[in-house]
This record gives structure tokens, C-alpha cells and sequence, in this order.
């Protein structure tokens, strides 16, 4: 598609049409210090040829996990992504396919949605997936939408520790609308239940967990659950979906929705996106769930086919009223997980589990063996935990890019309240790569 510029002709053109001056009266209402200062130093006008040499060059500055050990985490994981994924993803019926509107004709990529919510379902132990959402940010807050629309409340309360980027998606989406976020300050790195009792009423639409939580450790949410439902509440559970080769789905403890970050399923991290938001209800909700929702069925002459259902839900149809704005999934992304699933199977996502939990607790060991360092919080975790470092985490995390070696998430970033280096393990890391880990954090010990 060729791009023509506009000319500085066509730019006082257009101002003038609009009625401003200039384009600092077009943009004067932006305030001064969320505008971008910095100098872009953006290049003069080059030929096809240089851009590429040019565009090269800047994308060789980046380190991939192809080249690095990577201990990151915070919801972005180095899990193995098999061969097959790639090769599927990339066939032109895949890869260049869009959102069927017209989807009936479309059995395919209906019958991979249908496929891709049968394995969410067993794996969450819900009762019905969608067809997928953006993120697990934004299946958090679409499930704190769904939460008020169902129970006629306005308050929801976040059970820290939560991944403080999702709770900012929440606060975005439900900005304006009269609803009330309280975030109850975790103890012990775990959900304080205490506190969760005296915070949640007749007035609470939904209590918001994460298993296993932002910091890695696992609390106790059978007893959140109990503690949700015993005021009228809705649960949500955030989880992992490779956690849940090991751990109770959420389905098992009472949860009424299910959430989570799709991209440990086969998906690359891809420096931030795009990524996967799974989430799954209990049938009482099926008529409260956002996105579509892929349906089997017979026709006339007796034949299986897939259709999309209960679109009365969504925007195009109930407008105003639909149940949210999403009316579309992540198709690509979602059939990148569908083909690892199938790949795996139930042993396969368990293995990963296994392997990255038992890695990660050797780890674990080591680290707090070295002088200065130790594990911040005694609770049982998954695949990941939070080191309090004798140093900053910023400096280990510097430290760490001359050699590939991605050290792990200085969690101040996210969360100022919060110091400390997050460590993520997967079944990637190999023992001589953990032991080289650990030898290069000694240099930092006291």
C-alpha cells in the first residue's frame, strides 16, 4: 500500500478548514506534562533501502529469549512454544483471516473457537468459556462489569496482591461510572482474610483474587470464596492457565468467573503483546458474558455445524444495552493456545507445571542460601516468588543485560509499596542455566 505524506501545504489546509491557527492551538487543551518533550531524533528522508538498514539496526539493540536466560514473569512467561504453532498460525487462512461477521460460512474458525472454549472449560472446571478476551487485564475488568450489570451493586473489592497493570485496566474501564474499587492490602504476601471479612457486605458485587497472586504466592481461596459468596458477592478468580496442571481449578473452589493471561499457552511474549484474556462462567452467567460465544448445533439435513450464539448479548444487536463493548475475540492468539492444548494435553500442561514448580523451588533454595538475600514471603508459591535483594532489583536487573541474562521484574516499577526482585521459572530453565544464575547474583551478596 504506498503512504503519501501530507505536505506542509496540505497540513495549513487542513488547520485552517478546522479553524485554529496552528497545531499547538489544535492540541492546547492537552496538558503541558503529559505531552512528550523529548527529542525523537527522527532521521531526515531516506530511501526504501536505508529505512531497512536503519530499522535493522535499531531491532538488533533488542534481546530476545532465542538469546537469553530469562527469569521474567509478571505475567509474561518463557514457557516453549512448540514448532507446530508457528506453522499453523502462518497458513494464509489463519494468519490473514478476519473476524467472521458472517460467520456461519466461516465452519473453521467456528469449530477452533468451539475447541478452544471446550479445553478452557476443563482446564478452569467452568461451565462455559468465550471466545476470548484481549488480556487478563481486560477479562478483570470486564468481569467487575459483569459483576455490577448481574448483582445491582457497586462496589468491588480487589484482595491484593494483585498484578497492579491489571487493576489499572479495571480503573480505566469502569472510570465514569459510578462504581466503587476497594483494594484491601494483602499480609504475608497472601490475601488478609480478616481484613476481606470486615470489607465485604450486601453492597459488595464482586470480591477480585489472583491465584497464584502478583508476587507468586498461593492464599488461601477456598476460604475467599466462602467469604465472597456469604455476603451475595461474585468471585473472581485471576489464574494461571499453566498453574492449573498442579493446583484445584478455580471451578473446584467456587469461583464464578474465571480470568486469566492466555499467553503462557503457547503464545510469544512478544515484548508485551498481543496476548490472550481468557475468561469462563458459571451458567447462571452465560447471558452476562462479554465477547462471542461459539455454539454446535445440527441443520436441517442432520449435520454438525457451528454457529455463534446468544448474540443478544452483545453490541451490535442491544446496542446501549449489550453487555459490553467487546463483540469480537483474539482469533489468532486463540488458536495459538488451541494448538498447544491439543498438543500438550492434560499430562503435557501438567508436566510444564510440575517442571516449572520444582524448578523454580530449587531456585528458590539457592537464592536464600546466598548472604543478603532471602525469600520476602514464607507462602507457598507456584513458579514464582519475590527475592528482597541487598542491593536495589534495578541494579541486579542492569546487571544482568551485558550477559543475557533477563535477572527478573524489579517490582517497584509496578508497585511502589513493593520492593524486590520477582523471579519467574519455567521448564525452559535447565539446571546449568539456574546454577550460572545464582553464581551471578553472588556478586551482589553481603
Amino acid at each position: 500500500m504506498a503512504y503519501y505524506p501530507n505536505t506542509d501545504d496540505d497540513r495549513r489546509e487542513m488547520l485552517a478548514a478546522i479553524g485554529v491557527r496552528d497545531f499547538e492551538e489544535l492540541i492546547k487543551d492537552i496538558p503541558q506534562e503529559i505531552r512528550l518533550k523529548a527529542d525523537l531524533k527522527i532521521p531526515s528522508a531516506m530511501s526504501e533501502l536505508e529505512v531497512t538498514k536503519h530499522v535493522s539496526t535499531l531491532a538488533g539493540k533488542n534481546i530476545n529469549t532465542a538469546e537469553a536466560v530469562s527469569f521474567l514473569g509478571a505475567g509474561a512467561y518463557d514457557h516453549f512454544i512448540p514448532s507446530a504453532i508457528g506453522a499453523l498460525l502462518g497458513r494464509s487462512e489463519f494468519y490473514t483471516a478476519y473476524t467472521p461477521y458472517q460467520a456461519e460460512v466461516s465452519q473453521g474458525t467456528l469449530q477452533s473457537i468451539y475447541e478452544y472454549q471446550t479445553m478452557i472449560c476443563r482446564l478452569t472446571g467452568m461451565d462455559v468459556s468465550n471466545a476470548s478476551l484481549y488480556d487478563a487485564g481486560s477479562g478483570l475488568a470486564e468481569a467487575a462489569l459483569l459483576a455490577v450489570a448481574y448483582t445491582g451493586r457497586k462496589k468491588i473489592i480487589a484482595a491484593d496482591p494483585i498484578n497492579p497493570l491489571y487493576l489499572q485496566v479495571v480503573r480505566t474501564y469502569v472510570h465514569g461510572q459510578g462504581f466503587e474499587i476497594v483494594e484491601i492490602p494483602s499480609k504475608d504476601g497472601v490475601a488478609d482474610l480478616d481484613a476481606l471479612r470486615k470489607s465485604v457486605d450486601e453492597t459488595t458485587a464482586a470480591v477480585l483474587v489472583q491465584q497464584p497472586s502478583f508476587v507468586g504466592t498461593l492464599s488461601d481461596v477456598y476460604a475467599l470464596g466462602e467469604i465472597a459468596h456469604a455476603k451475595g458477592a461474585l468471585y473472581v478468580v485471576d489464574a494461571s492457565p499453566i498453574s492449573l496442571g498442579l493446583l484445584a481449578a478455580p471451578g473446584d473452589y467456587g469461583a464464578d468467573v474465571v480470568v486469566g493471561e492466555g499467553q503462557s499457552l503457547g503464545i510469544s511474549q512478544s515484548f508485551g503483546g498481543p496476548f490472550l484474556g481468557i475468561f469462563a462462567v458459571k451458567d447462571a452467567l452465560i447471558r452476562r458474558l462479554p465477547g462471542r460465544l461459539a455454539g454446535v448445533t445440527v441443520d436441517a439435513e442432520g449435520n454438525r455445524g457451528f454457529v455463534l450464539t446468544l448474540q443478544t448479548r452483545e453490541q451490535q444487536i442491544r446496542r446501549e444495552k449489550a453487555t459490553s463493548n467487546i463483540c469480537t475475540n483474539e482469533g489468532l492468539m486463540m488458536l495459538a493456545s488451541t494448538i498447544y492444548m491439543s498438543l500438550m494435553g492434560k499430562q503435557g500442561v501438567r508436566e510444564v507445571a510440575e517442571q516449572s514448580s520444582a524448578k523454580a523451588h530449587y531456585l528458590a533454595a539457592q537464592i536464600a542460601r546466598i548472604p543478603g538475600f532471602k525469600l520476602k514471603y514464607s507462602q507457598p508459591f507456584f513458579n514464582e516468588f519475590l527475592v528482597s535483594t541487598p542491593v536495589p532489583a534495578k541494579t541486579i536487573v542492569e546487571a544482568g543485560l551485558p550477559k543475557n541474562i533477563l535477572a527478573g521484574v524489579d517490582v517497584e516499577k509496578l508497585n511502589p509499596s513493593e520492593k524486590g526482585l520477582l523471579v519467574a521459572v519455567t521448564e525452559k530453565r535447565t539446571r546449568a542455566e539456574l546454577d550460572s544464575y545464582v553464581e551471578f547474583l553472588k556478586q551482589f551478596g553481603k
